[in-house]
């Protein structure tokens, strides 16, 4: 049996803080969100800056996101050993520095390492916000506070994209990342002052084999993938598949036998956990794809600079940010199921609008398409987290929201390399690459060429939505497990040895 002391923790968070604490949940899930899109338009000005490949510079993005992935459970985990919010900060302390540290990047080398070490705050952070949230606040008040939490993905989602065309254009590419260093400092602050753990600290082992294996399991698909997209099929790239797909088999055998594993396989046995993580990660697949497409759309197809592309983008996030608390109190009154299956297929519609983008289409359409998107997403990621943490036993909720991290960022990481490989399909594979870093732009023919593969892509994603909504749907009311001491007594234990 597990074994549990109870954590050093302080007196409830009074009403009057609630909103601080709320507010630096928020901070930190935002400022780790917009790391994940501002080096989208700054990425020319990186490799022009840095002399970085074309295929080794879009590792600025998947290498942060790829680090998120490995840890998200394990740094959950860490969360139910030593306290949730203790790990909290030490993940905004470790993405400070990262941050700091890819400022100040000189070569290739540089900016990737200070990129994966950003990642390892930012997993800390993205992985524990949803166990501190579940800590920090009733069950019937969740919703609400996850709501809220939705707008830090949003609002961080736009603000990267917005912020990343503004610095690189006025200023430097450098700044988009000391930008984090004061927000940060001043989160923390605030941080150690009304955030205090709760609850029971559990303890369990760190799954390295599976981390070492998950990890080599995943690069090795991306690098090939990513290969793929720029170049033809060789032994090399067949070898880092084969390689990659052989550390994921073997990752599977060490999560099956391993007492305490990365991907705690007991939760799978509760009937809502299952659908409402997979929903997560088809969800992802499709969702950020999208963000890529739109923007090779404008820049690579219709000729935009950076910002104006960034600005038309602006008002789905916005709405996304606004629909997310009204669904999460909805779900504290009505269930996660409606809420979420319905933003799923309102998502899916808004794929389908940007399927109908072509090279005379009015610039409206973008906007109306990110409008119903947002509305989309606003409606999904509140519904869904609420699902998983109703979901899990107290003892679990830092495993369950990094497992829940996990699905959402393995969605994000290939959704990126499934786009380009769709989009690309009716031009030169190296062409469509560069359009997204943001080197070329397409004329004539070529240009109506690539805008038919990019509705392709756009109706892949469409139909990636709605198996996530299929999902959502079947998991019904019943999944629910009691929270409590009745849910953690039923919850299949596991010897840490």
């Amino acid at each position: 049996m597990t074994d549990t002391k109870p954590a050093q923790t302080g007196d409830q968070v009074p009403v009057t803080r609630t909103g601080l604490a709320l507010a630096v949940i928020v901070t930190g899930v935002l400022i780790t969100a917009v790391d994940t899109t501002i080096v989208v338009l700054a990425l020319p000005e990186i490799q022009r800056s840095l002399g970085i490949g074309i295929t080794s510079v879009v590792w600025v993005i998947i290498g942060y996101l790829l680090v998120i992935t490995i840890l998200a459970t394990q740094v959950g985990r860490l969360g139910d050993m030593f306290g949730r919010v203790h790990m909290y900060r030490v993940g905004f302390l470790i993405f400070i520095a990262g941050s700091a540290l890819c400022a100040l990047a000189w070569n290739e080398a540089s900016i990737v390492a200070f990129r994966l070490v950003q990642g390892v705050g930012g997993a800390l952070v993205t992985a524990n916000s949803g166990a501190v949230i579940a800590d920090t606040f009733p069950a019937s008040k969740r919703g609400r506070a996850y709501g809220f939490n939705s707008i830090g993905w949003s609002l961080g989602a736009v603000l990267g994209i917005v912020l990343g065309g503004i610095i690189v254009t006025y200023i430097s590419w450098r700044w988009i990342f000391w930008i984090n260093v004061p927000i940060g400092i001043g989160a923390y602050a605030v941080a150690l002052r009304v955030l205090r753990d709760r609850g029971k600290r559990e303890r369990r082992r760190i799954d390295l084999a599976g981390m070492a294996t998950l990890g080599l399991g995943l690069f090795g698909v991306l690098w090939a993938m990513t290969k793929l997209a720029t170049a033809t099929v060789d032994l090399v790239l067949l070898g880092y598949l084969a390689g990659g797909l052989i550390m994921l088999a073997i990752f599977v055998i060490i999560e099956r036998a391993h007492p305490d594993p990365m991907l705690d396989l007991s939760l799978f046995k509760i009937p809502a956990m299952t659908p409402s993580l997979l929903a997560a990660l088809f969800q992802a697949l499709g969702n950020f794809a999208v963000l890529f497409l739109v923007i090779m759309y404008l820049q690579g197809a219709r000729g935009l600079q950076p910002i104006s592309a960034a600005l038309l983008l602006v008002p789905g996030y916005l709405i996304g940010g606004v629909v997310g608390p009204v669904i999460g109190r909805l779900t504290d009154r009505i269930g996660p199921v409606l809420p979420a299956t319905v933003g799923l297929a309102i998502q899916a519609g808004a794929f389908a609008i940007y399927a109908q983008l072509g090279l005379a289409t009015p610039l409206w359409l973008v906007v109306i398409a990110s409008v119903v998107n947002g509305v989309g997403n606003g409606s999904f990621f509140p519904a869904n987290t609420t699902a998983v943490m109703k979901a899990s036993p107290p003892g679990v909720f830092g495993v369950a929201s990094g497992m829940l991290r996990t699905f959402s960022n393995v969605g994000m990481v290939f959704s990126f390399a499934i786009a380009i490989l769709i989009a690309a399909h009716s031009i030169a594979r190296g062409l469509a690459f560069a359009i997204f870093v943001g080197t070329v732009s397409l004329h004539g023919t070529l240009s109506a060429a690539f805008v038919q593969g990019l509705h392709a892509a756009f109706y892949a994603a469409m139909g990636l939505a709605a198996v996530a909504g299929v999902l959502s749907a079947v998991r019904g009311r019943g999944g629910f497990v009691q929270t409590g001491p009745a849910a953690q007594a039923d919850r299949p234990s596991r010897k840490t040895g």
